[in-house]
């Protein structure tokens, strides 16, 4: 058994070369750091150490859960969640399957470019173009509406309008980079099928609806999948820099909450209790999510 391994070993060593930052990448930062977990047990103190750190047990949680906080911000995370989950989710879908349908192979290649050109910003950038457009007092939107005679709108300190913004801002970000698995996987459908649904006089909305969806919908479903598993993580860096005294009973959510908890006020136990009840919530919805699949038909993620 130890030879069968080591002349493996010996016989891919540049395959196993090349795998070595990524397995380093996930050890350091992915499996290590679980140790940091039992602090969610422990009233920790830095000077104390994670080992002399008292334990509590599940005071940080009940502490968490009975948070007058809790139910908003819950709320919050919950609803910035499903927006892009219903609105964003599909669009990265409906765009691959507009771009195979081009033939002009240049324009498709330029229009790919495009779409994909948003998700290299930082968010610090997506927010400062959304103030410039949106500024009650200088955004361009506004000023042409009071150009046309129409009454400026609030875009930015309307609670009802700041899940909508974050969403479409969402999409416009990512819903290119999105497409590239959903391409992959229609490049790897068959011609053939498409060469033989024409015979039989199918239309391109029909090759559409009954070759290319059906040839990527395990990519769908494990890809909602995994969405799902993500739930209560919606992005603190573009929320955060959202978020202002106006929206702040719309914006606050357990990212934002974590923040303020952990790195403001030193509460690590507490904000490590909170980011414990995400990942276990997270596990939760995929297992679900993963056996709702597989009794639907679907392969699901494992």
């Amino acid at each position: 058994m130890t030879s069968s391994w080591l002349y493996s070993l010996k016989r891919d060593k540049y395959l196993y070369i090349l795998a070595l930052p990524g397995v380093l990448f996930f050890l350091m930062f992915k499996y290590v750091p679980l140790w940091g977990l039992s602090i969610a047990f422990k009233d920790y103190s830095p000077y104390q150490g994670i080992l002399q750190s008292p334990w509590v047990g599940l005071e940080h949680f009940q502490r968490f859960f009975s948070n007058p906080d809790f139910l908003n911000l819950f709320r919050n995370t919950l609803a910035i969640s499903f927006m892009n989950l219903f609105l964003f989710f599909p669009l990265p879908i409906v765009l691959a399957i507009l771009l195979n349908e081009l033939r002009n192979q240049r324009f498709k290649k330029t229009i790919q470019t495009i779409v994909y050109m948003p998700h290299f910003l930082s968010w610090v950038i997506i927010v400062g173009i959304t103030f410039l457009l949106l500024s009650q007092s200088e955004g361009v939107i506004n000023e042409l509406l009071a150009a046309a005679g129409f009454a400026k709108i609030d875009f930015l300190t309307n609670p009802r309008l700041f899940w909508i913004i974050l969403t479409i801002q969402n999409i416009w970000k990512d819903a290119g980079w999105g497409t590239i698995l959903f391409l992959a996987a229609i490049a790897g459908t068959d011609p053939q099928l498409y060469e033989a649904a024409k015979m039989d006089g199918a239309g391109r909305f029909r090759q559409m609806w009954h070759i290319t969806l059906p040839s990527i919908r395990n990519v769908i479903v494990i890809l909602l999948i995994l969405r799902i598993g993500h739930t209560m993580d919606v992005g603190f860096e573009q929320v955060f820099l959202m978020m202002n005294g106006a929206v702040s009973d719309v914006s606050d959510v357990f990212d934002t909450y974590v923040y303020r908890a952990g790195i403001q006020q030193g509460e690590f136990s507490y904000s490590t209790a909170i980011g414990f009840f995400k990942s276990v919530t997270g596990l939760i919805l995929v297992i679900a999510a993963n056996r709702f699949a597989k009794r639907m038909g679907e392969e699901g993620v494992y």
